[in-house]
């Protein structure tokens, strides 16, 4: 019905519910929709962490704020969904920035058995974390980072919102890195 483009601007509102590096009330507040099984949304993602360490040391650690949304695309990644309700089960044990490097550093080894390797390997509580995958306790909260992508346009990942906008440019580290810039001032 919508393609990617028919939406510009991000309805539901970063907040504390979200998964957050950094303050809500930064110059800049990025929010990526993204799929741990998706070979783009780990690239886009290895930029922002580069981005995001240049504008600290330039600007200071509240300068830009990063939000990641889960989208799998369980149609085409049929792992994506099983690695964001791990990544939800760390998040509950403190633990989701970790889980969430490891899983898109590890993108073709997201099946049950390396979930809970990566989950042991972080130190969580390993029976707490396979009772919330197997209850899929974590489900809900997938579904509204999806529901609310949808909401605001997105149909596939990666999907990049800067400050509500959302960003139609290239992939490329200089035109993220000026458009974030742009959205400062």
């Amino acid at each position: 019905m919508s393609d990617d483009r028919s939406h510009s601007s991000l309805l539901v509102p970063p907040s504390i519910q979200d998964c957050i590096q950094g303050v809500l009330s930064a110059k800049v507040v990025l929010v990526m929709y993204g799929d741990y099984q998706c070979s783009k949304s780990a690239g886009v993602y290895k930029m922002i962490k580069v981005i995001k360490r240049e504008l600290s040391a330039s600007f200071g650690e509240d300068y830009l704020c990063f939000i990641f949304r889960h989208f799998p695309q369980t149609q085409i990644h049929p792992h994506a969904q099983r690695a964001a309700q791990a990544a939800q089960a760390a998040q509950a044990q403190g633990q989701f920035w970790s889980m969430h490097d490891t899983l898109f550093a590890h993108q073709q080894k997201l099946e049950n058995g390396y979930l809970v390797e990566y989950a042991n390997d972080l130190g969580l509580d390993i029976p707490q974390f396979l009772k919330e995958l197997s209850k899929q306790v974590h489900v809900a909260r997938i579904n509204e980072d999806i529901e609310g992508g949808i909401h605001s346009g997105v149909t596939t990942a990666p999907a990049l919102f800067i400050n509500n906008i959302r960003y139609t440019g290239h992939w490329k580290m200089t035109e993220l890195m000026a458009a974030i810039m742009a959205a400062s001032y």
